[in-house]
């Protein structure tokens, strides 16, 4: 791993962390050392991949986790943490699409989800210790049509819902949709307690800092790994099912990359001086807007997120966080505000999570993704519905989940579309990268895509003045990369693969680094 890039002073707010990374440590598991052999391997220590895994040792399966940085500090790390089966306006889109028997399905395992964590949560300690409320959802909006249909589709589909009017401290909206008991908590508290947990069972193994770098998918599976730490430790797991609980399928396939397109989202942690909302909201559109109140022992901080864009695309990252300090600025007493980050989610062509086996050629692998920033409860969820799959348990909701499933109505539109904008984005960058010449020399923390002959190279400068190259063309499908200027990476505007400006792999469907080229001329 290389140094950590040093970031200039900017003049966002906050500190560029999440709230849930700022006030948890470390987990403190060990990377994978040797070879082991166990029943089912988990690729991703998130919410998804750990409920897996706990779902498949209450079925009597021995299971690894595989965690590649730090359990829970990817996007589960980098959420606003909703438990709520409100996932925008979705009922109504689930049940013209799915059919109404379906949309009963994708609420109730969503419900179920909310339960569990509150079951959990009261079985460990107190509900402060973790930041478990119970609390009404809003979405809300100007389009009365589209709400009415909603609140409709959702209590036909067994849903606390209900139309309202106002909307404190939102009531310049015209209606919304108000679910009631939904909640909200702090999700690496939660994770960090749930994986102590899974790791004091036998026949269980946590393993952070180790990267899979390979999945060969045969019966059994066999996954090539190696540690991230300095040693860089070599291991082979031999699993006779494999979960993929990653933001994008290590393996793909089925053309995941076809139908899921990556979008990126921005969050302020606001400390407010004034009395803070006591619901949960959300405004769906461009741009959209959640708000949510945390509480614990030392703060009480309002979650503001929004400004989602497509990874790669859409201009400056930073001036999407300024516009979002501005709304809140706009609408509260702000007093501070001490964190900001921003996350990566994967949205699916027909608007559905794809949970379930793989695809053709990889009977013995499953996958969870496709959340589309709904993934606290969807992610619970997916825990026993991959659990299901694997142990051939009957579950109904599996087919409504099956990633392979066939929804061209709903899905080829919204799928032409996005495969249409990565070639477009292909054919386009690549030419700039070919037209571009080194320019004006670059301050701290700019970045940008010059040629060196026939090859685009990625420079970047760092608040120490130090200047890195790497290779500007994603080793994913060969897109060439966009700076992000507010998070100091290097992003790919075709499928969401992410690089440190020294090269390191930070998510998204590539699998390996970013070749360094030489800084000079």
């Amino acid at each position: 791993m290389s140094a950590p890039f040093s970031r200039p002073f900017d003049d966002l707010p906050g500190e560029p962390t999440s709230l849930w990374l700022a006030t948890t440590g470390e987990a403190g598991f060990a990377p994978l050392s040797e070879s082991i052999h166990v029943d089912v391997a988990v690729v991703g220590g998130g919410i998804a991949g750990l409920h897996a895994a706990l779902a498949c040792r209450d079925r009597g399966l021995s299971v690894a986790v595989l965690e590649r940085d730090d359990l829970a500090a990817g996007v589960t790390g980098k959420t606003t943490a909703k438990l709520t089966s409100q996932h925008g306006l979705c009922y109504a889109h689930v049940r013209e699409t799915f059919g109404a028997a379906a949309a009963r399905q994708y609420a109730a395992v969503n419900e179920a989800a909310i339960d569990a964590v509150e079951e959990r949560v009261d079985g460990w300690g107190t509900r402060r210790e973790f930041g478990f409320e119970r609390r009404p959802h809003y979405v809300y909006g100007d389009d009365r049509d589209a709400i009415e249909r909603e609140v409709d589709a959702a209590g036909e589909a067994g849903l606390p819902a209900s139309f309202v009017t106002s909307v404190p401290p939102f009531d310049r909206a015209a209606c919304a949709v108000r679910f009631d008991d939904q909640a909200c908590f702090h999700p690496r508290t939660y994770l960090l307690a749930l994986a102590e947990e899974l790791a004091a069972r036998s026949g269980v193994r946590v393993c952070e800092h180790t990267r899979v770098t390979d999945v060969d998918p045969g019966s059994p599976c066999h996954l090539e790994t190696e540690s991230t730490d300095e040693r860089g430790t070599r291991a082979r797991v031999r699993a006779d099912q494999v979960v993929l609980a990653t933001g994008f399928p290590l393996l793909d396939r089925a053309g995941y990359f076809a139908r899921l397109h990556p979008k990126r989202s921005y969050v302020l942690a606001v400390e407010l001086a004034e009395e803070p909302p006591e619901g949960m909201y959300y405004r769906p559109g461009d741009p959209y807007r959640s708000v949510r109140t945390h509480r614990d022992e030392d703060a009480t901080l309002v979650l503001v997120g929004g400004e989602n864009h497509k990874t790669g695309q859409g201009g400056s990252a930073a001036d999407r966080y300024r516009r979002l300090e501005s709304w809140v600025h706009e609408r509260f007493a702000v007093r501070e505000i001490p964190y900001r980050w921003s996350t990566q989610d994967y949205v699916p062509a027909d608007g559905v999570p794809l949970i379930g086996r793989l695809g053709p050629g990889a009977p013995n692998v499953f996958v969870a993704t496709g959340f589309r920033g709904w993934g606290m409860t969807t992610g619970v969820a997916a825990g026993p519905l991959l659990a299901d799959a694997i142990t051939g348990t009957e579950n109904p909701a599996l087919e409504l989940f099956d990633p392979v499933r066939l929804t061209p109505r709903a899905s080829a539109p919204e799928a032409l579309t996005e495969n249409l904008d990565a070639a477009s984005q292909f054919a386009t960058d690549w030419v700039g990268a070919l037209l571009a010449r080194d320019g004006e020399a670059l301050a701290p923390g700019e970045g940008r895509v010059v040629r060196r002959g026939a090859s685009p190279v990625a420079l970047s400068r760092d608040g120490d003045g130090d200047l890195h190259a790497v290779s500007a063309v994603c080793p994913h499908m060969r897109c060439v990369l966009e700076w992000n200027d507010a998070e100091y990476s290097w992003d790919c505007p075709c499928h969401g693969s992410r690089f440190a400006p020294e090269g390191d792999l930070l998510e998204g469907p590539a699998t390996t680094d970013l070749p360094r080229r030489d800084r000079e001329r």
